[in-house]
């Protein structure tokens, strides 16, 4: 079993050591630092720290701000509140000014299990991609969380991080190659591709293990970046396997798979089937969660088979 660490703590330890190398880091939250982890910048940092209250749109208004003068803004809250909350100045000054802020939404899917459909984020991808000139970044473990914070420090534009609360197995060693917009293949088959954006990518691993005993090749995707999305790399799996499976710890509108799905059909047309959200989930323990809406690794095999059927 691969050691376990919560994204929300990789996330946390990452930004706190970024900001000991880049002076022009700023960070914000909205009264949850002590949830998103980025307190532990604010205790390193407290003179490049803002805690806004529970006051989203201010927040993302005053990184804004920070932006144009310089600083290089993350912005802490909860996945579901960045994307409802907090949109209107994420789409009318982030977006449209094209400005180099960082929203990192914390808690995203059903990670935030117990509070409910209130605190579950499943539509935030789908908001977030709409926007022009917005990149979106799905994380999976510990090392790539630090990989894509270090990353977004020198990127130019606006981006939308979007972090798990979870317990995720590490998956990935320090050499691993993280460059935004770039998907990365960690296995080869000629059955079916399974893309994965986040934590749900163990699952997906494991599932093709599953397949992989019974004779069934598949082809693994961590697609970390949604958008702009390694349309390259799908079209070579569609042409490789002849069949998608998506999946994604969100809804099944707008997200990873729709984003897929685009490229299929303009580009090469194979049968594309997306496991994500179809309704609102109720609160409970996320493990009983990800089984019960089919996102288990016996899940993920099964909607495999049916699909190279």
């Amino acid at each position: 079993m691969s050691r376990m660490v919560a994204i929300r703590d990789a996330y946390g330890k990452a930004l706190k050591e970024l900001g000991s190398v880049n002076e022009r880091i700023v960070v914000l939250e909205a009264d949850v630092g002590a949830s998103t982890k980025s307190v532990l910048f604010g205790e390193a940092y407290p003179e490049r720290y803002f805690n806004t209250g529970i006051s989203e749109l201010n927040m993302v208004n005053m990184s804004a701000g920070l932006a144009l003068e310089g600083f290089i803004p993350y912005v802490n809250t909860f996945a579901a509140f960045m994307a409802t909350r907090a949109l209107d100045p994420v789409v009318s000054l982030i977006g449209y000014d094209h400005l180099n802020v960082r929203l990192c939404g914390t808690y995203c899917g059903l990670s935030d299990s117990y509070d409910g459909a209130s605190h579950q984020a499943i539509t935030d991808i789908a908001a977030m991609r709409a926007i022009p000139g917005m990149t979106v970044i799905s994380t999976a473990d510990e090392t790539e969380t630090k990989k894509a914070v270090f990353a977004l420090a020198d990127f130019n534009g606006p981006a939308y991080l979007r972090l798990s609360r979870a317990p995720a197995p590490v998956i990935y060693g320090e050499e691993m190659k993280f460059e935004i917009g770039k998907g990365v293949i960690l296995k080869e088959g000629g059955d079916i591709s399974i893309i994965a954006a986040g934590t749900v990518l163990h699952y997906a691993l494991a599932a093709a293990q599953l397949l992989e005993q019974e004779g069934i090749h598949a082809t693994v995707v961590d697609m970390h970046t949604v958008i702009p999305i390694d349309r390259e790399l799908i079209v070579s799996c569609a042409k490789k396997t002849g069949a998608i499976l998506t999946v994604e710890e969100h809804s099944i509108h707008g997200g990873l798979g729709s984003a897929v799905a685009e490229v299929v059909a303009e580009e090469c047309p194979v049968p594309v089937s997306i496991i994500g959200a179809v309704d609102y989930a109720e609160s409970g323990d996320l493990n009983v969660l990800m089984e019960r809406y089919g996102y288990d690794a016996k899940s993920i095999a099964s909607r495999a088979r049916n699909l190279i059927k």
